[in-house]
C-alpha cells in the first residue's frame, strides 16, 4: 500500500500549492461543502467525468454564465480551459481553435482544421459554422487529444463539445438581461413546456446581442462608426417519448444571423524592433479609406433517433443538416492612402500600397448521417459500432478592391467550389478485467474525397486511413483512477485558393501518447485531475499565410512533435466558498532539418535563419526547424474562485474569473515583432441571488482594460487586431 500513500502525498501536495489550503481531516470541514458529480457524454454514453480516461475540461453552470456574459462569442475559452486558445482574424463569425498548440492559422473560407467542433451531435467542419452562439447550454465539454475513433472527422488536436439544455417534463426557464458600456445589450432565454401526458416536450430558446460602435474613423471623420454587432440567434427543440416503447425522438431546428464589422486591422500598431502594442495605439481610432463589414446567416435542423433493441441494446441515428451564407469586406492595409501617393497621403505610419478585400461564401451545405449501436448489459463488456457520412459543398467567391479609385471599384475576382465526401466505420469495446482495471480500444476506417473546380483549374483528392486508440483504467482506490492512453489521429487532404494559383496539402497524421490521474478527496471536496502527454506529427498540414501577397498556401512538414501536461483542480475548502484552477504546459516544434517558409511583406525583423538558392543569390525563405506551432503558448493557466455570504432570502456572492496566456508567436517563423508576451486578464461579478430565482448583479470584463496584440497581419507593414476592451454593466436573471 505504500505506493497508494505515495500518490495520494504528491496529489495533495501538488493541490495545496494551487488552493486555499483544506483542513486536515474531513470531519472538519462543513458538511455541505461538497462537489457535486459532473456528468460528460465524451464517450458517446453519460458517465461520471472521474470514471472517463480522456482528459477533459467541461465548463457549466454559473462558470459558463460568466465568461460568456457582456456579449462575449465563442473566444471566450481561450485560455480559460488548460490548452485551449481561440482567436480570429475574421471577427464574430470565423473561429480559429487550438488544442496542445494543434491549431490552424488559416483564414480562408474553406480552411480546414485539426480541432473539430461537435454541436449536439453534429461535426460543424466549416469554420464558419464554428461560431454559433452559446446560449442554453447543458455544458462545453473539450476533449483534448485526438478522439477520431468515435467522433466525426479531422480531430488530431481535439474536439469542443457543445451540448444544448434538452427538453424535459417538467414546466421551466430562465430569462436573462444584461446593459453594460458601449450600449451593449444582451437578452438570453428559454422556456420548457411539457405538452402531452409526459410523451411530448418542447424547449425553445434564443439569444439577442448588440453593441453600437465605439471606433472612430479619423481618416473620414466619422465617429462611432466601427466595433458594433448584432446578433440574433435561436432554437426550438421537440422531444418525443412514447409511452411503453422505449423510445426517443429529438428534433432540433437553430439559426443565426450576425451583422456588424469584419475584424479591425489596424495600420503600424506594432513598433519596429519591438513586440506587442506600440507607444502610440489608439483603441478607438482607426484609419481607413477602404470598406469594413460582415453579414452572416446559418441555419440548420438536427434530428436524434434513439431506441432500446434490448435491455442490452440502444439504437441511435443523428441527422443533421447545416446550410450557411457569409459576406464580408475589410480594408486589409489598415490605413490611408499609399506611399506612392507622396508624403501626408498616406498613414498612419507606412502604408506601401493600398489592399480592400471581401471574401463571400455564396452557399453552403454541411450534410451528416450516423447510425450506431450500442451494448452494455450492466456486465464486464461495454462496445459500440456504427457508421458515419458526411457529406459538404461550398462555393466562394474572393474580391479585390480599388480604395484610392471613386467608388473603389472591383478590380478581381476569384470563385471556387469544393465538394466533399467522407465515410467512414467505427468500433469500440471496453472490458473490465478485474473490478479495478478496465482495457478499451476503438478503430475507425476513415475514407476522405474532394473535388476542387476553380477558373482554369479542376483537380480531385483524397485518402483513407484508420485511427485508433487503445486505453487503460485502472482504479487505484474509490478517490483515485489511473489511466494511460495511446491514440492515432487522422486529417484528410486539403485544397485552398484566392487569388493565385490552387495549393494543396497532403493528410496529416498524429500519434499520441498520455497518462493521467482523477482524484477526489476529502468526500469529494477537492477534486485534481492531471495528465501527461507526448505526440508526434507526420505530415502536419501547415499555412503560409499573409506574407508579401496576403495570399493563402499549404504545405506539409515532415516531423513535429509536442509534450506538456495539463491539471485540472476544484475545490470547496469551507461552505460558501468555490475555488478552481487550470494549468497547462505545451511544447510544440517542427522537427525538419530543414522547412522553409516565407517572412513577412515588410517591416519586421526575422529571426530564423534566411535560405538562399544554390547561386546565393535568391532569397527562397526561412529556415523554422525548431520553431514553435503558431498561435501555441507554452503556458496556460486560469482560476476563479467564488463566495457567498448567505441570507434569510438568498445569498449575496461575489465571482471572479483569471486567465493566462503567455508568450504567443502569431506565425511560422519567429520575429521579434509579430508575437505578444504572457499576459493576464480577469473579470469580477458582485450581485445577490434570491431563493425565488432572481440574481442581479453587477459585473465587469477584461477589469485590468489590458491591451495586447491577438494577430497580425504582415504582408506589407506592422499591421495587428487587438483583444476586446474592458465592458461593465448590469445583469438580471430570473430562473422559474
Amino acid at each position: 500500500m505504500q505506493h497508494r500513500s505515495a500518490l495520494r502525498a504528491l496529489l495533495l501536495g501538488s493541490s495545496f500549492l494551487v488552493v486555499t489550503p483544506l483542513p486536515g481531516n474531513a470531519q472538519e470541514v462543513d458538511a455541505e461543502a461538497r462537489l457535486p458529480a459532473v456528468t460528460v457524454t465524451a464517450q458517446k454514453i453519460e458517465q461520471n467525468l472521474q470514471d472517463v480516461p480522456i482528459s477533459i475540461t467541461t465548463v457549466a453552470g454559473e462558470k459558463l454564465d460568466v465568461l460568456k456574459s457582456s456579449g462575449a462569442d465563442v473566444r471566450f475559452l481561450s485560455a480559460r480551459v488548460p490548452s485551449v486558445i481561440a482567436e480570429s482574424s475574421f471577427g464574430r463569425a470565423f473561429p480559429r481553435f487550438y488544442i496542445r498548440g494543434i491549431g490552424n492559422t488559416d483564414f480562408d473560407l474553406n480552411a480546414s482544421q485539426p480541432v473539430s467542433l461537435v454541436y449536439d451531435d453534429v461535426p460543424y467542419e466549416s469554420p464558419i459554422l464554428k461560431g454559433f452562439p452559446v446560449f442554453d447550454l447543458d455544458s462545453i465539454e473539450v476533449l483534448r487529444g485526438p478522439q477520431g475513433t468515435l467522433f466525426g472527422r479531422n480531430t488530431p488536436g481535439g474536439i469542443i463539445k457543445f451540448d444544448s439544455a434538452k427538453p424535459t417534463q417538467e414546466f421551466g426557464g430562465y430569462a436573462r438581461g444584461s446593459y453594460g458600456n458601449y450600449n451593449t445589450k444582451e437578452l438570453e432565454g428559454a422556456v420548457n413546456l411539457p405538452v402531452f401526458a409526459d410523451q411530448l416536450a418542447v424547449r425553445l430558446s434564443g439569444l439577442y446581442q448588440e453593441r453600437d460602435p465605439y471606433v472612430d474613423n479619423g481618416f473620414t471623420g466619422e465617429e462611432d462608426r466601427y466595433e458594433g454587432f448584432e446578433e440574433l440567434a435561436g432554437r426550438a427543440q421537440v422531444l418525443f417519448t412514447p409511452n411503453d416503447t422505449d423510445f426517443s425522438a429529438l428534433l432540433n431546428v437553430h439559426a443565426r444571423s450576425n451583422e456588424g464589422d469584419a475584424r479591425l486591422f489596424r495600420a503600424n500598431i506594432i513598433d519596429a524592433g519591438s513586440k506587442g502594442l506600440g507607444a502610440g495605439f489608439d483603441r478607438d481610432t482607426v484609419y481607413y479609406d477602404g470598406d469594413n463589414f460582415l453579414e452572416q446567416d446559418t441555419h440548420g435542423v438536427t434530428l436524434r433517433l434513439e431506441k432500446g433493441l434490448t435491455d442490452a441494446l440502444t439504437l441511435t441515428y443523428v441527422f443533421g443538416n447545416e446550410q450557411a451564407t457569409i459576406h464580408s469586406r475589410s480594408d486589409i492595409d489598415g490605413g490611408y492612402g499609399a506611399a506612392f501617393l507622396g508624403a501626408g497621403n498616406f498613414g498612419p505610419g507606412n502604408i506601401p500600397f493600398p489592399s480592400e478585400t471581401s471574401g463571400s461564401v455564396d452557399a453552403l451545405h454541411q450534410t451528416t448521417n450516423e447510425l450506431r449501436i450500442a451494448y452494455d448489459n450492466g456486465g464486464a463488456v461495454r462496445a459500440q459500432a456504427g457508421v458515419f457520412f458526411f457529406e459538404e459543398e461550398v462555393s466562394i467567391t474572393s474580391k479585390n478592391f480599388n480604395s484610392l479609385a471613386p467608388g473603389r471599384p472591383e478590380t478581381s475576382s476569384a470563385h471556387r467550389e469544393l465538394d466533399t465526401e467522407s465515410k467512414a466505420v467505427f468500433a469500440s469495446l471496453s472490458y473490465d478485467i478485474t473490478d479495478q482495471l478496465t482495457l478499451s480500444g476503438g478503430a475507425r476506417w476513415s475514407d476522405d474525397d474532394k473535388e476542387f473546380r476553380a477558373t482554369g483549374d479542376e483537380r480531385e483528392l483524397g485518402d483513407e486511413q484508420v485511427s485508433w486508440d487503445v486505453t487503460a483504467d485502472y482504479k487505484l482506490d474509490k478517490d483515485i483512477n489511473l489511466y494511460a492512453r495511446i491514440a492515432k489521429g487522422f486529417r484528410g487532404p486539403t485544397v485552398q485558393q484566392r487569388f493565385g494559383a490552387p495549393s494543396q496539402a497532403d493528410s496529416e497524421t498524429v500519434l499520441s501518447y498520455e497518462a493521467g490521474v482523477k482524484s477526489e478527496f476529502f468526500d469529494n471536496r477537492l477534486r485534481a485531475n492531471a495528465g501527461i502527454y507526448m505526440f508526434g506529427m507526420d505530415g502536419q498540414q501547415l499555412t503560409i499565410v499573409g506574407g508579401l501577397n496576403n495570399d493563402v498556401s499549404l504545405f506539409n512538414a515532415d516531423k513535429s512533435e509536442g509534450y506538456g501536461f495539463e491539471a485540472d483542480i476544484e475545490a470547496t475548502p469551507v461552505r460558501n466558498l468555490l475555488l478552481t484552477a487550470g494549468l497547462s504546459y505545451n511544447k510544440t516544434e517542427f522537427k525538419d532539418d530543414l522547412i522553409i517558409a516565407p517572412g513577412c511583406g515588410g517591416g519586421c525583423t526575422v529571426l530564423d535563419p534566411a535560405v538562399y538558392d544554390a547561386d546565393g543569390t535568391t532569397l527562397l525563405g526561412y529556415n523554422i526547424s525548431g520553431n514553435s506551432f503558431p498561435n501555441a503558448p507554452e503556458w496556460i493557466a486560469n482560476m476563479t474562485a467564488r463566495y457567498a455570504i448567505p441570507l434569510q432570502a438568498g445569498e449575496l456572492y461575489g465571482y471572479t474569473d483569471w486567465a493566462y496566456k503567455g508568450d504567443t508567436n502569431f506565425f511560422l517563423y519567429d520575429s521579434i515583432e509579430f508575437g505578444q508576451d504572457g499576459y493576464w486578464e480577469g473579470g469580477l461579478k458582485v450581485g445577490y441571488k434570491s431563493n425565488a430565482g432572481y440574481d442581479l448583479s453587477i459585473f465587469a470584463r477584461n477589469i485590468l482594460d489590458e491591451e495586447t496584440l491577438t494577430g497580425g497581419i504582415d504582408f506589407n507593414n506592422l499591421t495587428g487586431f487587438v483583444n476586446e476592451p474592458r465592458t461593465y454593466g448590469a445583469q438580471l436573471r430570473w430562473d422559474f
